[in-house]
């Protein structure tokens, strides 16, 4: 009997083991998953030229359409969707949310920043710097 309960518990570890090893690979997932949306969106920051060419929209469309992924990138995605020239008052205000988070990484933070302030096109620092964020 003292042998079984030692078998049960030890597949209860197993098991737990195995849920907090497949969430932790979950988390690494959706955090790629984050990091690959922000590269995809910084690299259309720098091209654009007024606004985003119509298959830029659609990636960013896909972008902000993704639940997997964080909010704050689905933000940054509808705001550079929607650049004319600049970013729209919607768009600067999701930024400046952004940019006032605790939570969200320098790196998108900064991103957030450039694309409040864009005016026609991103500034030729501002291009480095969203070069050497998302390399």
């Amino acid at each position: 009997m003292k042998k079984m309960t030692l078998i049960i518990k030890d597949v209860i570890l197993v098991f737990a083991l195995l849920g907090f090893v497949s969430s932790a690979t979950y988390s690494q997932e959706q955090r790629g998953a984050n990091a690959i949306a922000l590269k995809t969106i910084a690299d259309i920051v720098a091209s654009i030229n007024h606004f985003p060419s119509d298959s830029d929209k659609a990636t960013l469309g896909e972008i902000a359409g993704n639940d997997e992924l964080a909010q704050g990138v689905r933000a940054m995605a509808t705001a550079v969707s929607g650049i004319s020239h600049g970013a729209t008052d919607e768009g600067k205000a999701a930024m400046a949310s952004i940019q006032q988070n605790a939570q969200a990484p320098d790196r998108a933070k900064q991103l957030a920043g450039i694309i409040a302030s864009i005016n026609h096109t991103a500034s030729d620092g501002e291009k480095a710097t969203l070069a050497q964020l998302f390399p």
